[in-house]
């Protein structure tokens, strides 16, 4: 009875072995009461650049809380392909990222689902989505952590703080008032650059506004710089002769002040003059404005000219003055025959003046000023 047990139990590890080739431990067996095994659960795939000690039936959590479980774990390429069947409730979009990590200081490790966080979340994840392995990566293990804790703390220089703090020690010992007032005016500062911050940040916005201007203008830059050196090489090829234009205009400026400390009363004088002359100029100003608005309608004035010409005929007053003191004013004067034409009029005892005149202004009364004499219609050659 023991031998056929014994065959019996040999028999069933062959067949086991027969018919399942795939056998990986208890790992490779679905457990129950998983996640990521109910109803409307589905499957999603993800690259992952390294697995660690992540196995088959490892936990799928989304923000600390399972959703899923992995149900694969396979080789492509130089990264691992993971499977896993996650609740038909879980609602992430289709770019999330997946991520290594690990459950507590020293617990399990499980994948991390996550949505995006320096993209906008875009589609969701549904049956048969992959995530790629550019959107895969791993939290730091606990091993990793203590790894750089250990190198920090052997080769960081953790053994010199000692040495450190004695150096400042000493080099501070006997100068904490110094110490002190260094640290109220650095705080000082510190507050004057907090004050100042808004018209820091306006400089480098304007300092950066005018690189980008500079910027746009590479073109013109380039072509100045190319063309300064040969502008700078022909002043070079010139320096003589300019230094020679710089002597002669030195020569011309003595020259010109020396004229004008010779000249300047005559120079003065002149102004002074010429200031008599525009003042008088200008007094006269509205006469002479006056003057040349008769000018283009000589001899009727450009004010009264439409009062003149009305259509097809124009309107005339004339006044004639034909006696011999008017006469001898308007043609005679300043000749030899001046006054004679005057004087034979005072002998007749009829002249009526309208100026004084060298030959009346003299005449007492009732000859007198002509100017304020009335006209009388019978006065006349």
């Amino acid at each position: 009875m023991m031998a056929r047990k014994r065959i019996g139990i040999v028999l069933a590890l062959l067949a086991l072995v027969a018919s399942g080739c795939g056998w990986r431990g208890l790992n490779s067996v679905s457990l129950p009461g998983v996640e990521g095994l109910g109803p409307g659960s589905f499957t999603v795939q993800a690259q992952m650049p390294d697995v660690d000690n992540v196995e088959q039936n490892s936990r799928v959590r989304v923000g600390d809380v399972n959703v899923g479980t992995v149900t694969k774990i396979e080789r492509q390429g130089w990264h691992a392909l993971v499977t896993m069947r996650l609740n038909g409730d879980v609602d992430l979009p289709a770019n999330a990222t997946a991520k290594v990590g690990q459950t507590s200081l020293l617990g399990s490790q499980h994948i991390e689902l996550a949505p995006p966080t320096d993209v906008p979340p875009q589609g969701k994840l549904r049956e048969g989505s992959l995530i790629p392995l550019s959107s895969a990566g791993a939290y730091p293990t606990t091993e990793q952590a203590l790894a750089a804790i250990a190198l920090l703390l052997n080769g960081g220089g953790f053994g010199n703080l000692g040495d450190i703090t004695q150096a400042l020690s000493t080099a501070f010992s006997g100068r904490e008032s110094e110490l002190r007032s260094l640290i109220e005016q650095l705080d000082q500062a510190v507050g004057y650059l907090d004050d100042q911050k808004g018209d820091i940040i306006a400089a480098s916005e304007s300092l950066n506004h005018l690189m980008g201007q500079i910027a746009e203008q590479k073109p013109v830059v380039d072509k100045a710089l190319r063309t300064i050196p040969e502008a700078l090489e022909v002043l070079k090829d010139q320096r003589e002769n300019l230094a020679e234009v710089l002597a002669q205009l030195g020569k011309f400026s003595a020259l010109a002040a020396d004229s004008v400390n010779q000249t300047k009363e005559a120079l003065v004088a002149e102004l002074k003059d010429l200031g008599v002359v525009l003042q008088e100029l200008a007094n006269a100003g509205p006469a002479l404005t006056r003057a040349l608005s008769f000018l283009p309608t000589f001899p009727f004035p450009k004010e009264t000219l439409t009062n003149w010409m009305r259509g097809d005929y124009a309107n005339l007053t004339l006044i004639v003055d034909m006696t011999l003191s008017r006469i001898d004013q308007g043609f005679f004067t300043g000749t030899r025959f001046e006054c004679n034409l005057t004087w034979l009029e005072l002998q007749w005892g009829r002249t009526i003046g309208q100026m004084p005149s060298p030959c009346n202004h003299n005449v007492p009364p009732p000859g007198g000023n002509p100017l304020l004499k009335p006209y009388r219609w019978d006065q006349g050659p």
